[in-house]
């Protein structure tokens, strides 16, 4: 399987090439399931989960011109026999996993089963996470929340830390949790994005630390294509390779 890690999707021409790269024809020839499972915790997530499937969320992924697109909702897979949707799945060219919460979407890959058949899938399917959909598919990842996570969503520490930002400190709850193991790095998006204070270099720094693999810090313009497990950086931003 290959994969396509991206802090904000199909941003700029650079990370389009890398996905018809990846797929290895248009993507007006390509099937895709689109994954809208992490945007569901968040306040007003249905809306948001709507807008990305028909494509109006910015940037759009769902709405990219596949030749066919399906909709996938983890929540639900425990609830049907396997072979109602792994050939599905199976069938498909790529896999579009959206952003939310990294921890709720890991919960659920592992709990519907579909982390387990991720590795088995064919060498030409591909994998593109958006935020929290790239942050999954890591072994082990860090994430901030203002509010204590579920302890439902699997394994995971905290940690109360303070955030240096321009409008001053904040105080927030550092979460490391487990992904799905498909690649050996780490994943912070979002990097230096005025939205996302807690991504600033100095910051994005404190998160690294409690990753215990490279981590890569990636802006919006930027993504990671990776192929038989090597790391392609493709940018038309910044980005910032931290060691272990």
């Amino acid at each position: 399987m290959k994969l396509l890690l991206t802090s904000a999707g199909i941003r700029n021409a650079s990370i389009h090439d890398a996905l018809v790269e990846l797929l290895g024809k248009p993507i007006s020839e390509s099937s895709a399931l689109f994954i809208p499972t992490a945007i569901y915790p968040f306040s007003g997530g249905a809306y948001g989960a709507s807008r990305a499937i028909i494509g109006e969320a910015s940037p759009s992924l769902a709405g990219l011109g596949w030749k066919s697109l399906g909709i996938l909702e983890l929540s639900v897979l425990p609830s049907i026999d396997e072979a109602a949707w792994v050939p599905t799945v199976r069938d498909a060219d790529a896999l579009l996993f959206w952003g939310g919460d990294p921890l709720f979407l890991a919960n659920w890959m592992r709990r519907s089963g579909l982390a387990d058949l991720l590795p088995t899938l064919r060498p030409e399917a591909v994998y593109v996470g958006v935020s929290a959909g790239a942050i999954a598919a890591t072994s082990t990842f860090v994430e901030t929340f203002y509010q204590p996570p579920r302890a439902s969503d699997g394994p995971l520490k905290t940690e109360n830390v303070v955030f240096s930002t321009p409008k001053g400190d904040i105080e927030s709850i550092l979460v490391t949790g487990q992904g799905a193991g498909l690649v050996d790095f780490g994943v912070i998006p979002h990097f230096e994005h005025p939205d996302h204070p807690d991504a600033s270099v100095a910051n994005a720094e404190k998160w690294a630390a409690r990753i215990p693999a490279p981590t890569y810090a990636i802006d919006d313009e930027s993504a990671l294509k990776v192929t038989d497990g090597g790391v392609e950086v493709v940018s038309e931003g910044q980005w910032k390779l931290f060691g272990p």
